[in-house]
This record gives C-alpha cells, sequence and structure tokens, in this order.
C-alpha cells in the first residue's frame, strides 16, 4: 500500500496562523492552491511583461508541494521557527525527515520524480525566488482580508510582511502588488 497522495489529502486538516484569531480558518491545502495560483501568474507576467523565460506550469507545481511537509511538521509559526538561527536550522532538518517520509510512502520508482518537487534542486532557484514571493504575498492577502473583516489581530503581521515584501527584489511581485492587490480588498459587487 502507497499512502503518498492520501497524505497530500490530509492538508486540509492542518490549520495556519495558529497562534492568530482568524475570521476565516485557512488550511494548507487553501494556502497552497493559492500559493501556486500567484506563482504561476508571476511567471506568467515575468514572460509577458518582462522577457524571462520561466516554466509557469513548473513554479506553479513547486509552489503547490512547497509547504507539503507541514502534513507532518504542522504549521509552527513564524515567530517561533524564526525564534533563533538553531531554531530554523533544528527546523529544516525536521522538514528535511518529513520529506524523507513523505518520499517513502511512494513506490521506489516514483521517488526521484516526487522529490523534484519536494526538495526542489538548485537549478530550480529562479522558480523558487517566485514561489517565496508566492508565499509571503499570499500571507499579505490574508492579512488584507483578516483586516477588511474588521480583525486587528493580524494588523502586525501585515506590516511585518509588508516589510518583507518590499524587501523583495522581484519586478514581477511588484507588478502583482500595483495590478491585482488592491482587488483583494473589495466586494463581490466591487469586482
Amino acid at each position: 500500500m502507497n499512502s503518498f497522495f492520501a497524505i497530500l489529502f490530509r492538508q486540509k486538516y492542518i490549520l495556519r496562523w495558529g497562534l492568530m484569531r482568524n475570521t476565516t480558518p485557512e488550511s494548507l491545502s487553501e494556502h497552497s492552491s493559492e500559493t501556486a495560483f500567484v506563482a504561476h501568474a508571476l511567471a506568467v507576467i515575468g514572460n509577458r511583461v518582462f522577457g524571462k523565460a520561466y516554466d509557469p506550469d513548473r513554479v506553479a507545481a513547486l509552489a503547490l508541494f512547497h509547504d507539503v511537509p507541514e502534513v507532518f511538521t504542522g504549521d509552527l509559526p513564524t515567530p517561533i521557527k524564526y525564534f533563533s538561527s538553531e531554531m530554523r536550522s533544528e527546523y529544516g532538518k525536521i522538514e528535511e525527515q518529513a520529506v524523507e517520509r513523505l518520499l517513502t510512502a511512494l513506490p521506489e520508482e516514483f521517488r526521484e520524480e516526487y522529490r523534484a518537487y519536494l526538495a526542489p534542486a538548485e537549478a530550480d532557484a529562479e522558480s523558487l525566488k517566485l514561489v517565496k514571493a508566492a508565499d509571503r504575498l499570499c500571507a499579505y492577502i490574508k492579512c488584507l482580508i483578516e483586516e477588511t473583516c474588521g480583525n486587528r489581530e493580524f494588523e502586525n503581521a501585515k506590516k511585518t510582511t509588508e516589510k518583507k515584501l518590499d524587501a523583495l527584489e522581484c519586478e514581477e511581485l511588484t507588478y502583482f502588488r500595483e495590478h491585482f492587490l488592491p482587488a483583494f480588498t473589495l466586494t463581490l459587487d466591487e469586482m
């Protein structure tokens, strides 16, 4: 029996933002699909607006798998994960073990195929920059939505995440923020 895909489907049970009061809970599955949408868009923006040569499908797939190890580790809140360099290093080791555990849930002939998504190689560095930008942008969008719903709990997270977004050197991200981000605070009728 191979449980890899059954494990992937458990992402819907992992809730994000565990230290925060949420007006709308967000599962790991939701976050991963939204990150994939945004990462794909960033790749398309890079290609169409800035003349780059990303593989949008590869970028989207990397984003879809970027947090899968959290099925085993849970969503460790950012203040804990980045509390110290030692904590981040140890958590990185735990994530590596989770990836290996996931891979053993596949038949041997599929493992390297999926390793390329769960533990991407250096060749994916440019694509992973887009995934990182999309991941942070999705966190920011979550903060915006919570704020729009009147939840002040996310005020500090929004400011911190916005600073992290500003620090990223990613013209695709800047374009997305200018052209698409404002719509996330609109009601359905306003859209």
